[in-house]
């Protein structure tokens, strides 16, 4: 045992589990949430323990939610006859940061990657079937990352749709603000061209 304490080598442990936290800072964690006022770490502990009894998935869209129907779902501002597909709920916290979308979400949890053993059938791909075949849905936007497994989980769902009628886009890809073009790999410079807009 690395520690004097059995339970705080055992804390270090599970924080380095984390996504993205390694040993050092799992460390570095414990030894500051040792260091926190009594609530406070229990505050925490609290927040951690309600995440995990009371947060669920949306019934509808698949969205991280605490009843069946997520804040955005029930919001009778939104447009239901949007809808963006992302991968992962904080996906949707990304589009929504940006406040220039009014529609409804879809999330997939995950993309297809055959080599990682996912496939249709792994993904939240039924219900979006069902929600677009109900005839509300005009137009479904496929908002995907732009990887190798993002591209064939956007060509899955839009051969998936085509046949309802309903018009499925793909979010444009390009060149970001701030930029210089000398640092932009060929196959961003080529979705900036190929996703052009005429000025007017």
């Amino acid at each position: 045992m690395e520690y004097s304490s059995r339970l705080l080598e055992t804390l270090i442990e599970e924080l380095s589990r984390l996504p993205s936290i390694g040993r050092k800072t799992a460390q570095r964690l414990a030894f500051h949430i040792l260091k926190l006022p009594q609530d406070e770490a229990l505050r925490l502990a609290t927040a951690i323990t309600s995440v995990v009894e009371r947060v669920r998935h949306c019934q509808q869209c698949g969205n991280i939610s605490e009843s069946e129907k997520c804040l955005i779902c029930s919001d009778p501002r939104r447009a239901p006859e949007t809808v963006c597909v992302v991968e992962q709920p904080g996906d949707v916290v990304v589009l929504e940061k940006t406040g220039s979308y009014r529609g409804l979400y879809h999330v997939l949890h995950g993309s297809l990657s055959p080599l990682d053993g996912k496939g249709p059938d792994d993904l939240n791909l039924a219900s979006l079937l069902k929600r677009v075949q109900a005839g509300v849905v005009r137009e479904v936007i496929v908002a995907t990352n732009p990887n190798v497994s993002g591209e064939a989980t956007a060509m899955y769902i839009s051969q998936l749709l085509h046949p309802l009628g309903v018009s499925v886009s793909r979010i444009a890809r390009g060149i970001p603000m701030g930029s210089d073009l000398e640092y932009s790999d060929q196959s961003t410079l080529a979705r900036a061209l190929e996703g052009r807009q005429k000025m007017e």
